[in-house]
């Protein structure tokens, strides 16, 4: 099933679909890039590792003009059709440190959002993290679920302020004023007063490479508290990210958190997958995990917990 937007869902498939490798290749060698080589990429953008922070407008009327918005009835989630202007590239799947995948909800997301609610997950007054959210389809779900506050990070700066943002803007509108079904979102109920404006106040946006996202977090003189929830999907297809992802997850975590990572069993092309990730969190002894469920139909793919082998 493929929606009609600039970000959809994908799915991987192989051949090979039950074949797990370790062998690891080089990441330009994805399939996703290999098939569009005659296309011009993307320049890159302006240093993407340099994290920030993303204000949310006091006059959202800008961000919502003339979109179209359509509900995803699986997830009772309402999407936002976005146009996402150059340097990234919305018919590129994936090209290594210019653009990470954003751009698309990709399978193992709504694995991800299933099992929290088949498990009745509970996120109430918890602080909860979505890496590497793209659409901020998990994050967007933990604040209808009466998270605490929620942080919303994507690599690139283009994904959080033309996808995540408008998603976040449109969940948060008062259920009277929202759209049924499909057509565009009127400007006028594109003001502050038609929103929620405690959900959006429980709400950050940042972008940026991990380990800078880390740092800005870390070392900012505003009052930081370590996340209870950390909600991540297809973040551990390139094993180049796995220091950059532990390290994260070690730092920004809480001492009794946890982390809900959904991911493909292998990412034939890109090298990593679920297995290679687990085995080299095993080596680092920080954290623990456990397979919470698996999908055997097409590709494998896992749900994992990950807790701190001291948490209580």
């Amino acid at each position: 099933m493929e929606f009609q937007f600039n970000f959809s869902i994908s799915k991987e498939v192989s051949s090979e679909e039950n074949l797990i490798s370790e062998n690891t290749a080089n990441p330009t060698d994805c399939p996703a890039l290999s098939e569009r080589k005659e296309e011009a990429l993307p320049k890159t953008p302006a240093n993407p590792a340099s994290a920030k922070e993303h204000t949310i407008p006091s006059d959202v009327s800008q961000v919502l003009e003339n979109k179209i918005v359509e509900t995803l009835p699986a997830v009772q989630i309402s999407v936002v059709e976005t146009a996402v202007p150059d340097p990234i590239s919305s018919h590129s799947d994936l090209i290594p440190g210019v653009y990470e995948g954003g751009l698309k909800i990709w399978e193992c997301t709504f694995d991800l959002l299933n099992y929290l609610s088949e498990a009745e997950i509970q996120f109430g007054n918890k602080s909860v993290l979505d890496l590497g959210c793209g659409a901020g389809l998990l994050g967007i779900t933990a604040l209808k679920r009466n998270a605490g506050e929620v942080h919303f990070q994507d690599y690139n700066s283009s994904v959080i302020e033309e996808i995540t943002l408008p998603n976040i803007l449109v969940n948060c509108a008062h259920e009277n004023d929202d759209v049924e079904g499909n057509g565009e979102l009127p400007v006028k109920h594109s003001g502050g007063k038609d929103f929620d404006l405690d959900l959006l106040s429980k709400c950050k946006l940042f972008s940026g490479e991990w380990s800078a996202f880390r740092k800005l977090l870390l070392n900012s003189k505003k009052p930081f508290s370590k996340y209870d929830v950390i909600l991540t999907s297809e973040t551990v297809y390139n094993p180049d990210y796995y220091e950059a992802l532990h390290d994260t997850l070690a730092d920004l975590l809480g001492i009794n958190g946890c982390v809900y990572l959904a991911s493909k069993a292998h990412y034939f092309g890109c090298g990593g997958g679920i297995l290679l990730f687990t085995k080299f969190i095993e080596e680092k002894n920080v954290f623990k995990s456990r397979v919470l469920k698996v999908f055997d139909k097409g590709l494998k793919r896992f749900i994992i917990e990950m807790v701190f082998k001291n948490s209580l």
